[in-house]
């Protein structure tokens, strides 16, 4: 399968769309995208239709996924919503304007809002494992290298050639977001800050993490922003939460590491109060 670049990525959203509009009898307001560990959020949508990506005619063999490979339709609340239980990542090998397609379908089939979801390392020092973080704002060198998923031929009925990012987190559902903490007298629980990408698997060295914390960064992690992207593209308005699951080291010559384990349950354990912040976001939705 051999699918790369915007307006080939466009075409095949828009026949993987046709294909999903047979199958389901409403359209979503909402796409949500499940972090690491984050996956039973999708276990609040009620009444699910369930579509695997490898059904979907035109999109790439994602078996390597496993079961979690699919566009859940389904009812949260009183709104209706396409969660994502497992994203493409890049350092699964995937293109970069590949792995944004399941945005583009989710906004050609009628969504206005991207809710992303991703567990973090904490890069501030008052940050503490638990803590959730909304993105007010991101720092990703791919894009200044030319890794962009928005990089190739270009059609205007799917987007600005040069898209502006400024306001791409909205401050509006960040605002709402905290309310909700408020309602539930966790507003102390409830941070704001800047995320940074790497594209990963490997772990970022203590001297990047000096670096990034020089740079005003307060996050990282190895998903989020390819998406995030695409969807200011598209013009959707985008909620983004971190959880945190670990604080990065900045001393080269520790002999810590990193437990992914231990950031998977956190992420668990966690994931009930994120599912209730997302209802909360939902219910307050207009």
């Amino acid at each position: 399968w051999n699918v790369g670049g915007t307006l080939e990525c466009v075409w095949t959203a828009v026949a993987a769309t046709e294909y999903l509009k047979g199958r389901i009898q409403n359209r979503p307001l909402v796409g949500i995208i499940c972090g690491s560990g984050l996956g039973s959020i999708a276990d609040l949508v009620e009444n699910p239709r369930i579509v695997r990506f490898d059904d979907i005619p035109g999109l790439p063999d994602w078996e390597v996924i496993g079961n979690e490979g699919c566009l859940i339709f389904g009812r949260i609340g009183n709104k209706q919503v396409v969660v994502i239980q497992r994203r493409l990542r890049t350092y699964e090998g995937h293109d970069y304007s590949v792995m944004t397609i399941p945005i583009r379908v989710m906004k050609l089939l009628g969504a206005k809002y991207l809710f992303v979801t991703s567990t973090a390392g904490g890069l501030n020092k008052h940050y503490e494992v638990g803590d959730l973080v909304m993105v007010r704002d991101h720092v990703d060198f791919s894009s200044l290298v030319g890794r962009n998923p928005l990089i190739g031929q270009h059609d205007p009925r799917f987007g600005d050639r040069f898209p502006a990012l400024q306001g791409t987190y909205d401050r509006g559902l960040r605002n709402i977001a905290a309310k909700c903490m408020d309602k539930l007298k966790l507003q102390s629980e409830l941070l704001e800050g800047v995320y940074f990408h790497i594209a990963g698997p490997a772990y970022e060295t203590p001297a990047t993490a000096r670096m990034l914390q020089l740079l005003g960064c307060d996050v990282m992690g190895m998903s989020l922003t390819q998406e995030v992207l695409v969807a200011k593209h598209q013009h959707m308005k985008v909620f983004a939460l971190c959880l945190i699951t670990n604080k990065v080291t900045t001393d080269s010559d520790t002999t810590d590491e990193h437990n992914y384990e231990l950031e998977t349950k956190v992420a668990k354990m966690k994931a009930p109060l994120v599912g209730k912040l997302i209802e909360g976001i939902l219910d307050n939705l207009h």
